[in-house]
């Protein structure tokens, strides 16, 4: 089944790591973050991916290019010929597919519909990590036999919060507690009709509302561990999560 992940972002909220490379390239424990969601979908036996770049989109090739010889011990001849005396490769087929600088993701998503072969595929966002079990996302999403599956996550409040009565007495403090709300998490599933769907416009503003109109959208509660790499802040948590060996969403 096919992997689709969205790798057009500048990262604008991110700009002391992303100034020169794109959002995806952003590292965690020094791979880029695109590798740890590639991971993810790998150690769970799903290995076939399609990138849909944009924003210095180059840059994502040339780390895929570069990744054997950076990983492995090789030798090179006078003729520039390798001979690699260790195979640390990973067995990841990557389509690479230029979607357009600028492209909105309902449009980055409508030019790779010819790689699509299967009548479902996954998709998810190129900044958020899980502890997701896939296969039970796909499980959900052919039970209920939707165009679409999205994950829903509850996020902690930014803040914390204060409890207080109408005299002003504070009775608790809760220090960024988990929001009553759902959020859309990413790590979708779709139907291949969700093609017919993209020319109404963006994904997030103007196809999942219409495919809830028409009851072709559910989600899918995940209750644990989901984070998004935003900000600088969030860089900086992953890497300390990474460093402390809270390491959730792969096997290391």
């Amino acid at each position: 089944m096919k992997v689709v992940i969205f790798c057009g972002g500048e990262g604008t909220r991110l700009r002391e790591v992303t100034e020169s490379i794109p959002k995806v390239l952003a590292e965690i424990g020094g791979k880029p973050i695109l590798w740890h969601i590639i991971k993810l979908y790998a150690d769970q036996g799903f290995k076939e991916f399609v990138l849909c770049l944009g924003y210095k989109g180059h840059l994502i090739k040339r780390y895929f290019m570069d990744l054997r010889w950076k990983d492995n011990d090789f030798s090179i001849n006078s003729s520039k010929k390798l001979n690699f005396h260790t195979d640390n490769s990973n067995e990841w087929n990557i389509t690479f597919v230029d979607t357009g600088e600028k492209s909105t993701k309902s449009e980055r998503l409508k030019q790779i519909e010819k790689y699509i072969d299967e009548d479902i595929f996954m998709v998810t966002y190129g900044d958020g990590l899980a502890d997701i079990d896939l296969k039970k996302l796909i499980e959900f999403h052919k039970k209920h036999k939707k165009i679409a599956t999205l994950t829903a996550y509850r996020a902690p409040s930014p803040l914390g919060v204060i409890e207080f009565e109408k005299n002003g007495r504070i009775t608790n403090f809760r220090e960024k507690p988990i929001l009553d709300k759902w959020s859309n998490g990413g790590f979708f599933v779709f139907n291949k009709k969700i093609f017919d769907y993209l020319p109404l416009g963006e994904l997030e503003d103007k196809v999942f509302p219409k495919l809830a109109e028409n009851n072709e959208i559910f989600a899918y509660e995940h209750e644990k561990f989901w984070k998004s790499m935003d900000t600088f802040k969030d860089n900086t948590e992953f890497n300390k999560m990474w460093e402390e060996g809270k390491i959730l969403w792969i096997k290391r």
